[in-house]
């Protein structure tokens, strides 16, 4: 995650911060435009390790709204193994209907 936290670094990103080898990172820019900044970190990771791969940058304030409007709060114990998923296209998310019903009934057999 080094030389990843270095290319951002490169792209003049700060404060950047990696989490393990998960190819998340935290930073501050002066870019206000999501879609500019996953363009140019996708084509900077292109670029440097050879990899294709979406970017997907959610804003500070993207990720408080996440936080505070998440209808699941896991135990604190269990935080570290909570998952959020993100897609570009939020036409996508819809496909993740499914799951509610799995989760509703995941749900009530714990209430049980």
């Amino acid at each position: 995650m080094a030389e990843f936290r270095a290319t951002l670094e490169e792209l003049g990103h700060k404060s950047v911060r990696t989490l393990l080898n998960s190819g998340n990172a935290v930073f501050s820019s002066a870019s206000r435009s999501p879609a500019k900044l996953a363009a140019d970190i996708a084509a900077a990771v292109q670029g440097r390790f050879g990899v294709v791969t979406p970017v997907i940058v959610k804003s500070a304030a993207e990720f408080a709204a996440i936080v505070d409007n998440n209808p699941i709060v896991p135990p604190e114990s269990e935080n570290s193994q909570f998952l959020v998923a993100f897609e570009m296209d939020r036409t996508k998310l819809q496909e993740l209907g499914n799951l509610q019903s799995l989760l509703s009934s995941l749900l009530g057999a714990s209430a049980a």
